[in-house]
């Protein structure tokens, strides 16, 4: 059969028909907002993306002439697909398996920003497209869906067929925040609502139900949910606060204080087990936070939660905005699963308690509850690691509770960190891999018993 695919185009003023080899081999320089509004984090230029696959076990790196994909512990670059003078935006991983989700990026895309290309390592090839009017912001795989994320808009496929089973409608989201669990017991995806700070969490499997979660006051930047999906932590636009939430009711559980100056919110990262929660941020700084068992809070964050049912239908579903095809000749288009610090003396009952200890035993009391601030009531950091953009050296934390610019030396000027990601090690408990747009690597290890300053063990470049 022949390889190539024929649809109707959905963008206006394009062709009726397409032929696969014909676009592969243009690659023409196409102007996209999609590059304009993704913000400029790569001090590699070649560099266009970066992810952790499901499990934090490898991750990929777009580039402008292909991807890379790397062990994530021990750090090894596994593979490499090097196209001819085509970039590449997102890389989406389906585990470790052959299947992956790309859009093109860059000056010279790949594939149009406004396709996802669902790339088959296997055959070396595309077996199918998803194709929209708008820039793709973010995709997310899992063994039976494919989520597509737009600017306004989210829809949810079946991997197999790639039938439209779901879309929703969201708040103005440029930087494509979703999240979905990929474990086979539960489908749970996380994605901003159509209210400002609102998150909407959709329970797929078994319940089919939709939770509206008013998390924070401002505008989302990150939403990430656990493995299993039944817990989802969020942050703002404004980056001091990262709250965690109970997915089936909806209930705040932890409030964590990242700083007190504003920051943008990178990465948000579940240990397996959900006893860890990890944060970076364009502050430099890795903030690891231990998650008690049970619920602290209780309540919602910014004011309320709500509930809706609804169907698993698709046939009110109006799918204007996208086209998906398959290829003929794919074959088997179903996924393959392959402190240091020195101890002070005891304190007699006639000695002056400082400031902050007394603020800390009137909030340990509940004293403070409706009274202070939100951002002294919340617990910080566990453990810190300080990173120095300048050629792979580190700064380790130390005894370090938040972030002040007023406090930043000027080897670490506000701004001057990159984007950068963390997941945990899948090799290691205590152990927690970064990832950054300058291409570095680093392999951190923390003391899950004292907390502070973890240590870098391993460090590598990647770009």
């Amino acid at each position: 059969m022949s390889s190539s695919s024929l649809h109707s185009s959905s963008s206006s003023g394009g062709g009726a028909m397409e032929n696969r080899r014909g676009v592969n081999k243009a690659n023409k320089k196409t102007t996209t907002t999609s590059d304009d509004i993704r913000e400029s984090i790569f001090f590699d230029e070649s560099l266009q993306f970066l992810s952790f696959n499901q499990d934090g076990g490898c991750f990929a790196v777009g580039t402008d002439s292909g991807f890379r994909i790397f062990n994530s512990d021990p750090f090894k670059e596994t593979f490499r697909r090097d196209f001819d003078g085509g970039g590449v935006g997102i890389v989406e991983m389906l585990f470790r398996c052959n299947i992956l989700a790309l859009v093109g990026g860059g000056a010279v895309p790949k594939y149009s920003p406004n396709k996802v290309m669902i790339w088959d390592d296997h055959q070396a090839r595309c077996i199918g497209e998803l194709s929209f009017r708008v820039p793709v912001r973010a995709v997310k795989l899992r063994r039976d869906k494919i989520v597509v994320v737009l600017e306004h808009k989210i829809y949810v496929y079946n991997f197999s067929d790639l039938k439209i089973v779901h879309q929703t409608d969201t708040w103005g989201n440029p930087h494509g925040i979703c999240s979905l669990s990929p474990t086979q017991e539960s489908c749970v995806m996380a994605c901003p609502g159509l209210i400002r700070g609102q998150v909407r969490v959709e329970l797929y499997e078994p319940q089919n139900v939709t939770k509206f979660i008013q998390a924070h006051d401002s505008p989302l930047r990150c939403v990430v949910l656990s493995l299993d999906g039944s817990l989802v932590a969020t942050a703002s636009e404004k980056g001091t606060l990262v709250r965690v939430f109970d997915c089936q009711s909806g209930c705040l559980l932890h409030e964590f204080r990242r700083g007190t100056d504003r920051a943008t919110i990178y990465s948000l990262a579940f240990s397996k087990e959900k006893e860890w929660l990890v944060c970076t941020s364009d502050k430099g700084t890795v903030h690891l936070y231990r998650i008690p068992e049970g619920s602290v809070m209780g309540g919602g964050g910014g004011g309320g939660t709500g509930e809706m049912t609804h169907s698993n239908s698709s046939d009110n579903i109006a799918a204007r905005d996208h086209h998906h095809h398959y290829h003929a000749n794919s074959g088997n288009n179903t996924p393959t699963h392959n402190n240091n610090g020195h101890r002070a003396p005891p304190q007699s009952p006639m000695t002056p308690k400082s400031p902050s200890s007394m603020l800390q035993s009137v909030i340990s009391m509940g004293v403070a509850a409706n009274v202070l601030p939100k951002y002294l009531q919340a617990e910080r950091s566990f453990a810190q690691f300080r990173m120095n953009t300048g050629g792979g050296g580190v700064t380790p934390a130390g005894n370090y509770h938040g972030e002040s610019d007023h406090h930043r030396t000027s080897e670490f000027p506000e701004h001057s960190f990159g984007f950068c990601k963390a997941s945990f090690s899948t090799s290691k408990d205590n152990r927690i891999v970064v990832i950054c747009a300058d291409g570095n690597y680093y392999k951190l290890e923390f003391d899950p018993v004292k907390g502070g300053s973890m240590s870098s063990v391993d460090y590598g470049k990647f770009g």
